[in-house]
């Protein structure tokens, strides 16, 4: 996969963050100032993931993470259509002989129309969207992570109460100065109370009938403005942007969780995700070095001692503290960028009576931009039990 990303690097013009070439990339223009256009944007980002599987035998792993389409056009400065489907986490495992996988499938990821109110103001839209709340990475784009991949958490109502953090609503957003923000009312998923599993007295578990969801995102910018014409936040500009912007969020659901009492009674709890989080990323140096840092602090109230089945350290009540730091090396090539990088996560959920935490330490080698990129991470984590378990995952992506 290397090698072919090295070769499609020199047979074709690529642009993103960090990429002298790829100017306005696949976009059709229907005027000829270019003011009606139609924007195509595909990518894939395959992986080969090194760890020990239950029998402590060293396994490798391939799985293509992602693979989507993404179209958009605007023939009017009123109106705005996007549409973006794909896949995720194709393996040998889930695939099948005539492509009818129930766990891995093509599926849609936005759907969306929107209107223009006041320009760069007030912007108005429905349908599945992405514009979320909570946190910058909760809106964080999968074309130019910093990081191999965003934490589970930040995603925190993914297949609770969205489709892969996809909800359908309506939503605002715009600029008042130099304040971003985007709001939304959606309608949740139904889910079931058990979800298949026993109940427990005292148990609490995610269910609704359906219901509204609140959220919204808010994040001021200090130094230069970010694009907000799509909802997807920038990981990393690989030295092209001077960022400073401090944000806050949430996403409220009245009654989402329901907790079995010692009485058999439901008690119904309502849902309050907060967050407060800040992004910087700056150019250092006049030899194209950079630094780009991330913080942020995840308040989650799914109801008492809530924790997601399956990912019983990641996702519940209780507290959750992640950063990352990145250093664009000084120029060398005129063909290649590397961006050494580590993670931390450290998760106090009320569930646990121990913490857990996840250290991710990796590279990324930027052949043009976040268009042609090989990443090699590797993931330290512990249970709160004590455990330690480890992986190593190689990516390689492109995007046009």
């Amino acid at each position: 996969m290397a090698i072919g990303c090295v070769m499609l690097f020199l047979a074709y013009p690529t642009f993103s963050q960090g990429s002298d070439t790829y100017g306005k990339g696949l976009t059709l223009k229907l005027n000829d100032e270019g003011s009606k256009f139609a924007r195509f944007i595909t990518w894939h980002q395959a992986w080969l993931t090194v760890q020990n599987d239950a029998n402590d035998d060293l396994r490798s792993i391939p799985m293509l993470r992602r693979s989507r389409v993404l179209m958009f056009a605007k023939i009017s400065p009123r109106f705005l259509i996007l549409t973006h489907f794909g896949l995720n986490s194709l393996t040998a495992a889930n695939m099948h002989p005539t492509g009818q996988s129930s766990q891995a499938q093509l599926f849609m990821h936005d759907a969306w129309a929107e209107y223009t109110v006041v320009p760069k103001k007030l912007y108005v839209g429905a349908g599945l969207h992405y514009w979320n709340g909570i946190s910058r990475l909760t809106n964080q784009s999968t074309l130019n992570m910093m990081t191999l991949d965003a934490p589970r958490f930040n995603w925190a109502t993914l297949g609770l109460t969205d489709q892969f953090a996809r909800h359908l609503g309506v939503y605002a957003k715009g600029n008042l100065g130099r304040l971003d923000y985007r709001v939304s009312i959606n309608e949740a998923i139904q889910t079931t109370l058990d979800d298949g599993i026993s109940l427990e007295t005292n148990q609490t578990l995610y269910q609704n009938d359906g219901g509204k969801v609140y959220a919204g995102y808010f994040s001021y910018q200090f130094w230069d403005r970010e694009g907000n014409t799509l909802p997807y936040y920038v990981g990393s500009y690989v030295g092209t942007k001077r960022v400073l912007n401090v944000g806050a969020g949430f996403n409220y659901h009245p009654e989402g969780t329901t907790t079995l009492q010692t009485d058999s009674s439901m008690a119904q709890n309502d849902v309050a995700l907060l967050a407060a989080d800040v992004f910087y990323d700056n150019p250092i140096g006049t030899k194209g070095a950079a630094i780009t840092a991330y913080g942020a602090f995840y308040n989650f109230n799914f109801g008492p001692d809530y924790l997601l089945k399956g990912t019983s350290d990641v996702i519940g009540t209780g507290n959750i503290v992640y950063g990352q730091l990145g250093y664009l090396t000084p120029k060398f090539s005129e063909k290649v960028k590397l961006q050494p990088y580590a993670s931390y996560s450290h998760r106090m959920l009320e569930a646990n009576p121990n913490a857990s935490s996840t250290l991710g330490i990796g590279a990324n080698a930027y052949l043009d931009g976040h268009n042609c990129k090989v990443t090699v991470e590797y993931q330290n984590s512990q249970n709160p039990a004590g455990d330690r378990s480890g992986k190593a995952v190689i990516q390689a992506m492109i995007y046009l």
